[in-house]
């Protein structure tokens, strides 16, 4: 659980697309004022900028207490401990050249600035006060030894987002560069796998299974034509979220192979989660050969949907037993099974993102 529960420092939040920036204020992994919406203005920087100044003095004038920092996930590549944005970004064109945003915010406000990735923040919002310490207090209340230490964040959206935390600490890699998104499709090696693993996808999925080329629908669309309430190919629907399964699949049991840690999802296509996760798990449960034959699963161990009752009572469970030990009366438990288990988030993406800003930031603050 995030030790900032109850912190009565103030930090600024921002979440920035490329139409509209929200400002916010968070104090305890709350928000404490009224959001600020403003369009981003995203292909001019000199407006980009006085739009950020504009939001974040609004923001201020409905704060009790002055800010301590600004922090926020700013979507592209960038040198983020420098707080330097540039590089291939589809959706602010003007920062491409390298932009110091952050030292330009704290020329203009006084205050320390930190910038991060969108899929980091999202992790480790979920790991501080999400998906994490509550998958362990269910753990402790079910009476199980087994307690997790690391996450993997996953937001399924415009993009493939990934975040990876390791003993309750944010990896941000030696470069900013923790990435998935830019992995070999399985099928089609010569393209990203983000292709086959996003909004687009989920759409030309549809348009493939159902043969019709000239419909303009989106993701929801596709979910309720899955559900049954608006017109449409039902089975080309329900397809479309299975392949995307399939396709996510196995992009996170990579990430689970190399990290082994829990899985968290969130982004606004896991409202589809009922049609895409029995192939994600199904991907993540499946087989893998040597050459001589010899069977293994894809991860070295069970994978488990823990948010199914029945699942979470196994993954708890484990297979624990009494171990004797060697030239005494004295016994240890085991437990020899090896697993994890994936969930979807329960405070959402945009929320995990601000939480793990505002705890970034303290942590930064307080030397940690």
């Amino acid at each position: 659980m995030s030790k900032y529960q109850s912190d009565k420092r103030t930090v600024l939040t921002l979440d920035a697309g490329g139409t509209n920036m929200v400002f916010g204020a968070m104090q305890g992994n709350e928000f404490i004022a009224s959001p600020v919406t403003l369009p981003s203005n995203a292909d001019n920087l000199d407006l980009c900028l006085e739009t950020m100044v504009k939001g974040f003095k609004e923001v201020i004038l409905g704060c009790v207490s002055a800010p301590v920092a600004i922090s926020f996930a700013f979507p592209g590549p960038a040198d983020y401990p420098d707080g330097i944005i540039g590089g291939y970004l589809p959706n602010f064109p003007s920062f491409r050249d390298g932009v110091a945003l952050g030292p330009f915010l704290e020329n203009v406000f006084g205050v320390p600035v930190f910038i991060n990735n969108d899929g980091d923040l999202f992790a480790y919002g979920e790991a501080l006060g999400g998906v994490l310490p509550q998958i362990n207090t269910r753990l402790e209340k079910a009476g199980s030894a087994k307690r997790f230490k690391n996450l993997i964040g996953y937001t399924f959206g415009t993009g493939l987002g990934i975040g990876t935390v390791i003993g309750g600490r944010l990896n941000r890699g030696d470069n900013s560069c923790v990435e998935t998104f830019c992995l070999p499709d399985m099928e089609n090696k010569d393209t990203i796998v983000e292709d086959y693993a996003s909004i687009r996808a989920i759409i030309r999925y549809y348009k493939d299974f159902s043969g019709v080329d000239d419909c303009d629908l989106s993701p929801k669309d596709i979910f309720d034509i899955a559900e049954g309430v608006c017109d449409g190919d039902r089975i080309a629907a329900a397809n479309a979220f299975r392949r995307f399964g399939t396709v996510v699949g196995g992009v996170i049991s990579t990430a689970v192979t190399l990290m082994d840690g829990l899985v968290v999802l969130g982004g606004g296509l896991t409202a589809a989660a009922k049609y895409f996760m029995p192939a994600l798990l199904e991907e993540m449960r499946g087989k893998i050969r040597t050459l001589s034959g010899d069977e293994l699963g894809r991860l070295q161990m069970e994978v488990f949907n823990l948010d199914e009752p029945e699942q979470f009572a196994r993954f708890a469970a484990g297979a624990s037993r009494r171990l004797k030990v060697y030239g005494t009366e004295d016994t240890v438990i085991y437990d020899p099974m090896k697993r994890t288990g994936v969930a979807v988030s329960k405070l959402g993406a945009s929320k995990a993102i601000s939480v793990g800003a505002y705890n970034f930031a303290l942590s930064q603050l307080d030397g940690e």
